[in-house]
């Protein structure tokens, strides 16, 4: 059992708490900038609640933070009532917000100073791998490090990776982003296409999920998508903020990315037409009602 604090309780982090203190044993102290929020997880799952992050690393061997983007993240980190404030040498902070290889780099330089330790460890999975404790954790850091928080992590995961140094873990999610972009257009177009076509598409789907065309995309939102539902999910919002990460880095690495760069921009039309919090499925909807 570890001594542990769990900064932001949103959508992912609410339920990837409550295994380190269900299924891990865990001796947790949470934060979430709306109190009640952190009110209802002990009311859940027991342990505390702290009114500032530092307040919550306080006496933690190991600090999760999952929030939304570079700055909430630096908000919750550094500063007087940051999670470094209160963290002291030799401790750890796992950061699981998708977020830039910039800010890994910037967070980890800062904790140095300190002897605190820093591994970026975005998840993939979304809601339902959170909720079932069944998340893909991509790292980078340093091995002792990982090798130390590794067990603690896998509380709520089914695979857990070193990547490799500082970055390499959000650099992975945004190729993990970038596949799972393309994959969402290509069914979209491939099931719109079939409803068109008149075909049975359960029996397709049942049919070509089982060949090369088979992936996870496939068996978990294909009937979804035919029958037009996407109020659930992984948010446009979200996708279009890791997207933009993701082709924010490409400018930087040189590498192309035209596919995601159009994808991006059909979100961006299913954003105007509301669906902002729609599921990433959502894509067939500009196909469907154009």
């Amino acid at each position: 059992m570890a001594k542990v604090a769990f900064i932001g309780l949103g959508v992912m982090g609410y339920h990837m708490a409550g295994h380190l203190k269900k299924k891990g044993g865990h001796d947790v102290t949470v934060y979430n900038r709306t109190a009640s929020k952190a009110q209802k997880w002990v009311k859940a799952f027991g342990g505390k609640a702290k009114r500032t992050p530092a307040e919550a690393a306080k006496g933690a061997e190991i600090v999760f933070t999952c929030v939304g983007n570079d700055d909430d993240l630096r908000s919750v980190i550094l500063g007087p009532k940051g999670a470094f404030a209160g963290m002291a040498k030799g401790t750890i902070l796992v950061d699981n917000t998708t977020a830039s290889a910039e800010v890994a780099r910037e967070l980890a330089a800062v904790g140095k100073k300190a002897g605190i330790s820093f591994i970026d460890a975005p998840v993939s999975g979304g809601e339902a791998g959170a909720v079932n404790g069944v998340l893909t954790v991509m790292c980078g850091g340093q091995a002792g490090v990982f090798k130390k928080a590794a067990p603690v992590i896998e509380c709520f995961a089914q695979k857990v990776t070193l990547i490799g140094g500082t970055g390499s873990g959000q650099l992975t999610k945004m190729v993990n982003q970038i596949c799972i972009a393309g994959l969402v257009q290509g069914l979209s177009e491939g099931v719109n296409f079939g409803l068109k076509a008149g075909l049975d598409m359960e029996k397709v789907i049942d049919t070509i999920s089982k060949g090369a065309a088979g992936s996870w995309q496939m068996s978990n939102r294909a009937a979804t998508m035919c029958a037009g539902k996407f109020d659930f999910g992984f948010a446009v919002n979200w996708m279009r903020k890791d997207l933009g990460i993701s082709l924010d880095e490409a400018k930087k690495n040189g590498a192309r990315l035209p596919v995601a760069a159009l994808v991006d921009q059909f979100y961006a039309t299913v954003q105007a037409r509301g669906g902002g919090r729609w599921d990433t499925s959502s894509l067939i909807h500009l196909l469907m009602k154009d």
